[in-house]
């Protein structure tokens, strides 16, 4: 049996899938567009045209999804990282919370985007860097983890 089939064997499928999907149907009620969103609305929000509204809501979906698979590897995703990993103990744990951040930052990234609206530069440019910087870290540090992995005697 691999490191892998073993590493997908110590997490509890059930409780993870049940934390991604409760918290995808939240994020999506919750973002400043959703009818649970309404405390973080800009009062001038924008409003899509009817064509294009489908695909803002297929959005905010998926961002809701990636937001619950995302808390759902911070909460149990570091004991398949830790059966795969040959790196130290600090890597492996920036690693896991790496993946765990470039699945869940989304959803708070854009949904400060529509908070902060495109007349607030300054606001702008606070959430731009708070999320793309941290995702270049979360990259390099990933990319660090995979060369380990490669690394790795057979």
């Amino acid at each position: 049996m691999s490191a892998i089939t073993n590493a997908t064997r110590t997490i509890n499928w059930k409780p993870a899938t049940m934390v991604t999907l409760a918290l995808a149907v939240i994020a999506v009620l919750a973002n400043p567009s959703g009818p649970l969103g309404s405390f973080w609305r800009p009062a001038n929000s924008a409003v899509a045209p009817g064509t294009l509204l489908p695909l803002f809501v297929l959005l905010k979906i998926a961002e809701g999804l990636s937001f619950g698979v995302g808390i759902s590897f911070l909460i149990f995703g570091y004991s398949m990282v830790k059966a795969i990993s040959p790196a130290s103990a600090g890597l492996t744990r920036a690693a896991h919370l790496s993946i765990a951040w470039l699945l869940f930052s989304w959803w708070p990234h854009d949904s400060l985007h529509i908070h902060n609206g495109m007349n607030n530069m300054a606001g702008l440019l606070a959430i731009e860097y708070a999320f793309h910087i941290t995702a270049m870290i979360a990259a390099v540090i990933l990319a660090r983890f995979f060369l380990t992995l490669l690394r790795r005697p057979a």
